[in-house]
């Protein structure tokens, strides 16, 4: 295969934005949309690091990487458009083999009514792709970690410590557990939450923070960059029953990353809002606790578990750890 075919085998039938001018087959794409916001995010997943073709098939690696770029623009309340991937490949690949990551890809680009508008290749000693994805917001819509406010709901999407169970009971087969297939697929193939934070955003102010390296370290994220504490009612974490008498129950729901579900904070007077709209887009929200005056010099995360309150550091995964 050359770096031809691999442009070549990126390009779709047709394009599903109407804002797209030009895509594929020139130096760059084109596009134009004067009434909304563009947000554009990029994320790199390197073999041995970000997963395993022990855990993970081919299809699903193209999928889970186009889906955690998905859920950085449901952070940002944005509309998924487009995406660029980038690949670095090993030299003893075949075109078959770049074309299953592909389809992976495709498959859940497809349904959040993405188009890919362009592509690069290089040889490489391991596989990493990076992908650049685009998606709009009506203007000044965006939300952003920093717009948390005293009073505020604090909220999450789905269940949490899902993929990491998932991840575990990949790599020891031989563990037995009822709801085996459906926490294997929380980490193969997660649902990022961009419908749901898209038309929410639309509504009202809403701070969001997808769930990425674990609660935990989510949580004080939006803390820190809006000045305020988050106080988190432990009880009050939705969990899979599964989950529910796991020993290690606590590591998977703090500090179990790739969730690629959302944190959030929207005032009392607005949330029925979002259980409205989480009712229409088919997302479980639960409420798990409230946003108060910081206690420090810096926003921090606090959780109340059993009657007592403790800090709840940051204890997710780290790339520079």
């Amino acid at each position: 295969m050359d770096e031809f075919s691999f442009i070549a085998s990126l390009r779709q039938p047709f394009y599903k934005q109407s804002s797209l001018i030009k895509g594929i087959g020139d130096d760059a794409a084109v596009l134009r949309n004067p009434s909304e916001d563009l947000v554009i995010s990029v994320d790199t997943f390197a073999e041995g690091i970000h997963f395993t073709r022990q855990t993970m098939s081919l299809e699903d690696i193209g999928y889970k990487a186009l889906a955690a770029n998905i859920s950085d623009l449901a952070a940002m309340g944005a509309r998924p458009a487009f995406y660029l991937l980038s690949l670095a490949i090993p030299k003893e690949w075949e075109m078959e083999d770049v074309q299953r990551i592909i389809m992976g890809m495709r498959e859940i680009g497809d349904t959040f009514n993405m188009d890919l508008i362009g592509g690069d290749t290089v040889s490489s000693g391991s596989l990493v792709l990076s992908v650049t994805v685009m998606g709009y917001v009506d203007q000044d819509r965006a939300s952003y970690r920093s717009t948390a406010e005293e009073g505020d709901v604090v909220f999450v999407t789905g269940t949490l410590g899902d993929s990491a169970k998932g991840l575990q009971l990949l790599l020891q087969p031989e563990q037995e557990l009822e709801h085996r297939t459906y926490f294997e697929s929380r980490h193969q193939r997660p649902s990022p939450r961009a419908k749901f934070a898209y038309e929410v955003a639309k509504h009202t102010r809403v701070t969001l923070n997808d769930i990425s390296d674990g609660i935990a370290s989510e949580a004080n994220e939006i803390a820190e960059s809006s000045s305020i504490d988050l106080h988190i009612q432990y009880e009050q974490l939705p969990v899979h029953e599964a989950l529910s008498e796991d020993d290690e129950k606590d590591k998977w729901i703090l500090s179990g990353g790739e969730d690629f579900e959302l944190i959030g904070t929207v005032a009392r007077k607005d949330w029925p809002i979002v259980h409205k709209v989480a009712s229409q887009t088919n997302v479980q929200v639960t409420e798990i606790g409230k946003v108060v005056p910081k206690s420090g010099e810096i926003g921090q995360a606090w959780l109340r578990k059993e009657g007592l309150m403790s800090r709840l550091n940051k204890s997710g995964y780290n790339h520079f750890k």
